[in-house]
């Protein structure tokens, strides 16, 4: 029974169904199931820091329970974006319903979309990375990918990393750096990637191409579906679930930094340059990414059997609590930047000033 505990990730889109249905001022009870209520229950729960032995670690792996777990966040998300189109194009909505419904369904699309599409983007098989960038879609991410994977992992706590907040940096700015630099990283990879393998802009290995394709396409058949006025709901609710993926890129490596060796390069990525939390309301609703520290350690580990490494940067509070604070950048920078190690903070600022 202890295996199925993650099935309370799916207490999001249960909620955001609740909205739906019910409607009214329904709509906001996921927004603040999410960051009310999970970051009380956080601060309720004691934290984890046990690890697996390696039997039972082999045996959670062998598990298909923990993959099902996940693929069935497929048709729960496209299940809860369909119903939230619906209702858009059939029924009279007040204002505050819209935009309502707006972060309800975006919500659900960054946590049970695009975290789950991040896990299964590192799997091997093919079918697995193929649910993994279906449940990029909706938010416009498919590019995250490509990013992410070749990006990300290879630069994470460098300042060529786009999705590493610098020490001092805002949210709100880091939203916008983040974002398009991501983006903009992620065609420079493809671009690479075709040129290794002989391969021409226009070919069909451009999977960049087939991305922007794919989702132009995504707003096409939501327009001739639901017709024109959820076109709105489709993008901003996209939104707010990419700004979701952000707030947890922010808080993931604020302000830590990898050192440069004497021939330039940097060192490998270590278990301290990503923030642990052992917060285990956190880490069962967003299936471990909690526990980031170990997944840079080892890209390909499975969520189920991440572990927490004691010389990681630990955070005082989960991921769903610190992306609470992280909207009110002087509580943050007071509470995090005394748990920026020194070194990191001198480097930060010489780099500033260069």
């Amino acid at each position: 029974m202890k295996d199925l505990k993650y099935l309370a990730a799916f207490s999001i889109p249960s909620v955001a169904l609740i909205g739906l249905m019910f409607q009214n001022y329904w709509v906001w009870a996921t927004p603040v199931f999410a960051f009310v209520c999970i970051p009380v229950l956080e601060l309720i729960f004691p934290m984890d820091t046990s690890n697996l032995d390696d039997k039972t670690a082999d045996s959670k792996l062998k598990n298909k329970v923990f993959d099902w777990l996940l693929y069935l966040n497929l048709p729960v998300v496209y299940g809860i974006l369909i119903y939230g189109l619906y209702l858009v194009s059939t029924s009279n909505l007040e204002t505050y319903e819209f935009v309502g419904l707006i972060f309800s369904v975006g919500i659900v699309l960054g946590v049970n979309g695009i975290n789950v599409g991040h896990e299964l983007g590192h799997r091997q098989k093919t079918n697995e990375r193929f649910l993994g960038k279906a449940l990029l879609l909706p938010s416009f991410y498919m590019h995250f990918y490509i990013e992410h994977n070749y990006g990300h992992h290879l630069n994470a706590a460098t300042p060529e990393d786009p999705a590493t907040a610098k020490y001092n940096q805002s949210v709100y700015s880091f939203w916008f750096t983040s974002t398009i630099r991501q983006y903009f990283s992620a065609w420079r990879i493809q671009k690479k990637l075709l040129k290794n393998t002989g391969n021409s802009f226009w070919s069909f290995k451009n999977d960049m191409l087939w991305y922007t394709f794919i989702q132009l396409a995504y707003l096409a058949l939501v327009v001739l579906t639901f017709g024109p006025k959820t076109l709105l709901f489709a993008i901003a609710s996209g939104i707010v679930g990419f700004v979701l993926l952000e707030t947890v890129n922010y808080i993931e490596h604020y302000g830590l930094l990898r050192s440069q060796t004497k021939s330039g390069r940097y060192e490998r990525v270590k278990e301290v340059h990503s923030w642990n939390s052992n917060h285990v309301i956190g880490r069962i609703v967003l299936y471990e990414l909690t526990r980031h520290s170990d997944h840079h350690y080892k890209s390909s580990k499975k969520y189920q059997v991440l572990h927490c490494h004691e010389e990681s940067p630990q955070m005082p509070f989960g991921y769903p609590t610190s992306m609470v604070l992280s909207m009110v950048p002087p509580l943050w920078f007071k509470i995090m930047n005394s748990r920026v190690p020194r070194s990191m903070i001198v480097s930060w600022t010489l780099i500033a000033l260069l």
